[in-house]
């Protein structure tokens, strides 16, 4: 739902890219200094890019890991100098253990990178080794040495990284360094710069110092074990070895209180539970899973449902909500799954329960407006995939289920405004110009002239990035 399931092709994203670079027109690192490349600029440039991110890569709305990862990057942000972006996380689904920041206060974490990570320092640690780099300006120090560089051209080497491919350059950890792009490939001074700003971020925030050397010796490790090549960041310029027994002499003078610091690692457990029931390895996962405590059941119970072991699955998530029944978690996940096998009374009990107990999950909220729709209450479900779409207008898959409720409901012309926009956030244009014309044909009966209005905003956005392309 939320999350869309099918990542793109790793090629989507590098054309898509070359797009970008030649939108961003080529003004030389030297106008940057003065005055060539504007905040307004800068802001411009990140959300091209991540328009362009959003439409060919797998994005986790779950708010579970969304949101969870917001605040994180929220904890460590609040440590920062004045910045003149607001920064915003987003959640790609690719298995690269890889994170980024791009111009305009855009983070970018691989669920990759969450699912092989132990704590929730470790994760803290890679994000504010990446806010360093951005906040001691290395990029613009890369572009000032190379005055032939373009934006353009930066931003399609931080798309090399971002998939993990050869030709990027070095905005993250672990596989982050991945690239040999001369101009991100930073130096001994700036890595070792972003290790000591990162950890002062780190520490800032309140977490744990050792999770940023806990963090690169995992990275180092899973790349390692995995039988890829060493990423470039773990590999060169200083060495790994170095960067972490200097990092580690560091921690070593702080103040006890300091280094005996504890985190909560309870939500990483529940994101990283999530992460791996839906997309890790089906073998894998069900070893993960093999307690008996409430989020092992449910995650057991959602591989076993992706592998069509429902009776299996049943008892899984009937063993979770056992276990912890007042999970609200757990309720949505059995929700879910009662809804999705049919069993539209148990799906209702289950969802209303975890909505109560939380609020926030637009999630729980989705799959109760399809079993309303299910059950022949649209004006009901109305309500529910409005509010929904407060929290993810961009989500394709809820357009997708409004439209098709308010065309049983008999509002042609809200479905068509609504199957345009899923056609758009889907990156299907035959699709979005069929419904976006046919939606502009009964705008007349729309039942908000402004919603039409709002969808031709999108639509020439859009356009405009696909013409140009």
């Amino acid at each position: 739902m939320l999350h869309r399931i099918a990542v793109r092709r790793v090629l989507a994203l590098l054309v898509m890219l070359l797009f970008l670079a030649a939108q961003l027109v080529a003004v030389p690192a030297q106008a940057f200094f003065f005055g060539g490349v504007t905040i307004k600029d800068e802001k411009e440039m990140g959300h091209k890019f991540d328009v362009m991110v959003r439409s060919n890569m797998g994005i986790v709305e779950d708010p579970e890991v969304s949101l969870y990862v917001n605040q994180i990057v929220e904890r460590l942000v609040k440590t920062l100098p004045p910045q003149p972006f607001n920064f915003k996380a987003a959640v790609i689904l690719h298995n690269s253990l890889n994170a980024f920041a791009v111009p305009g206060g855009y983070v970018y974490v691989f669920t990759g990178l969450i699912m092989n990570l132990d704590k929730e320092e470790d994760l803290a640690g890679v994000l504010a080794h990446e806010l360093a780099h951005v906040t001691q300006h290395h990029v613009a120090s890369r572009l000032e040495r190379a005055q032939f560089v373009t934006i353009g051209s930066l931003l399609l080497a931080i798309a090399g990284v971002a998939v993990g491919g050869s030709s990027g350059g070095a905005l993250a950890v672990g596989a982050l360094g991945a690239g040999q792009s001369a101009m991100l490939n930073y130096s001994r001074i700036d890595e070792t710069e972003a290790d000591q700003i990162g950890l002062q971020y780190l520490v800032a925030a309140g977490y744990p110092p050792q999770g940023m050397v806990d963090g690169f010796k995992v990275l180092r490790q899973k790349s390692w074990m995995s039988g890829t090549n060493v990423p470039t960041y773990l590999s060169t310029h200083p060495a790994i070895g170095d960067r972490i027994n200097g990092l580690q002499a560091r921690i070593q003078g702080m103040g006890k209180a300091v280094q005996g610091r504890t985190q909560d690692n309870k939500r990483f457990t529940r994101v990283k539970t999530l992460l791996w029931a839906r997309y890790g390895d089906e073998q894998a996962a069900q070893q993960r899973f093999a307690g008996k405590d409430g989020l092992s059941c449910m995650g057991r119970g959602i591989v076993l449902a992706r592998i069509n072991r429902v009776n299996e699955a049943n008892k899984a998530f009937d063993d979770a909500l056992a276990a912890s029944p007042n999970d609200p978690l757990i309720l949505r996940e059995a929700g879910a799954f009662h809804y999705r096998k049919g069993d539209m009374s148990r799906a209702d009990g289950l969802l209303r329960q975890a909505m109560r107990l939380d609020p926030r999950d637009y999630m729980a909220s989705f799959f109760y407006a399809r079993m309303l729709d299910e059950t022949g209450r649209q004006a009901q479900a109305a309500q529910y995939y409005k509010e929904v779409l407060r929290y993810v207008p961009e989500d394709a898959e809820v357009h997708e289920a409004y439209a098709r409720s308010l065309g049983k409901a008999g509002d042609s012309a809200g479905a068509y405004i609504h199957m345009a926009y899923s056609a758009l956030y889907s990156n299907n244009k035959k699709q979005a110009e069929r419904y976006f014309n046919q939606a502009k044909a009964l705008s007349g009966k729309a039942a908000n002239p402004r919603d039409f209005q709002r969808l031709e905003a999108a639509y020439k956005e859009r356009k405009e990035i696909w013409d140009k392309n």
